[in-house]
């Protein structure tokens, strides 16, 4: 499952970084590392851009930016 597919308020764990090149790089700097947890706070109307809290702050990300973020739901 990747972050895209998590509706709001639900929480999952990073287990793979799919992005490559400057955007893996962007995203580790913010950090969205394998291992945190992050969850989605809401979806814009037309399902882009995301806002999730991952490390007690809130950051957006576009639709294709969060489908190559694998996550594990955590109940």
């Amino acid at each position: 499952m990747n972050l895209a597919m998590l509706k709001p308020g639900e929480t999952g764990k990073i287990v793979k970084m799919g992005a490559i090149g400057p955007l893996k790089r962007r995203l580790m700097d913010m950090g969205v590392l394998v291992g945190e947890k992050v969850k989605v706070e809401k979806v814009a109307p037309l399902g882009d851009p995301l806002e999730v809290t991952i490390k007690n702050y809130n950051l957006s990300l576009r639709k294709k930016e969060a489908e190559g973020i694998e996550v594990e739901v955590i109940k």
